[in-house]
């Protein structure tokens, strides 16, 4: 396992080779990251174990919607059964890395009541509104940083953990291993591909979004539709490929072995 170092430009890269993807077959595409939310919502509801099952499958998800992108690089089909067949692909360490991360971000969040004294963890626990509304006046920036700089490694650790598993069967230990050292190595062009996903899903959206409710200011529903649905269908498809065109650069576009 060889991972590539890359210019701090290949970050830029990422976003607009996720975006030549996408326009490859943008219903298909479109219509999978919908269906990998659907499935994760309707995990998440159900009762008592409904949390958990959703994070054990995210991993399995996350490696069909690669399988995606890459079939439609080399103009391959997609389908639901693209979306849902990797889940079979060394599932066995794909449900582990997915309880692992459950586990790591749990401990986080933890960890966090040593800042604000537990209000950030009780906000993210709250299952109902009012629940909410009784932490949601509280200060969580400082929290908020405090949880970034310990997710940090735990997001390089899993960047490329689940496809390392399932396409290069690498055990849990080794590919979260290789997960990290690539994002480590190249973290000048995860720089850059931070703040193109900023520039692309934030900056650029929200611009759109104050410019037509300057114009329409009396059809909000209507502006925030506008906005929120190609978000929906061009952006998120597209980032998603982007996860894709960051593996195929740093370690090459290998076949399933």
């Amino acid at each position: 396992m060889r991972a590539q170092t890359l210019p701090s430009a290949a970050g830029w890269q990422w976003v607009m080779g996720g975006f030549a993807i996408f326009r490859r077959n943008p219903i298909m595409l479109g219509m999978l990251v919908v269906a990998y939310w659907f499935t994760v919502l309707f995990l998440n509801i159900v009762p008592y174990i409904g949390v958990l099952v959703a994070s054990l499958a995210i991993p399995g998800l996350s490696v069909g919607l690669m399988q995606a992108a890459r079939n439609l690089e080399r103009g391959q089909p997609i389908g639901l059964q693209t979306l849902y067949g990797s889940l079979k692909e060394n599932g066995r360490t794909l449900v582990i890395l997915g309880g692992l991360y459950l586990g790591c971000t749990l401990g986080v969040l933890a960890m966090s009541t040593l800042v604000d004294g537990g209000d950030l963890l009780r906000f993210m626990l709250a299952s109902n509104r009012a629940e909410r509304a009784m932490v949601e006046d509280a200060d969580f920036l400082l929290s908020a940083l405090f949880v970034m700089l310990l997710m940090t490694p735990v997001l390089m650790a899993w960047w490329f953990a689940p496809v390392l598993a399932s396409w290069h069967r690498l055990s849990v230990g080794r590919s979260l291993f290789f997960s990290f050292m690539a994002c480590w190595m190249n973290w000048r062009p995860f720089l850059t591909y931070g703040l193109g996903l900023i520039i692309v899903a934030g900056i650029l959206p929200g611009v759109l979004l104050g410019i037509l409710l300057l114009i329409m200011p009396g059809a909000a529903n209507l502006v925030t539709a506008i906005v929120t649905i190609p978000m929906v269908l061009v952006v998120a498809p597209t980032i998603f490929a982007s996860f894709y065109a960051s593996y195929r650069d740093i370690f090459g576009i290998s076949e399933i072995v």
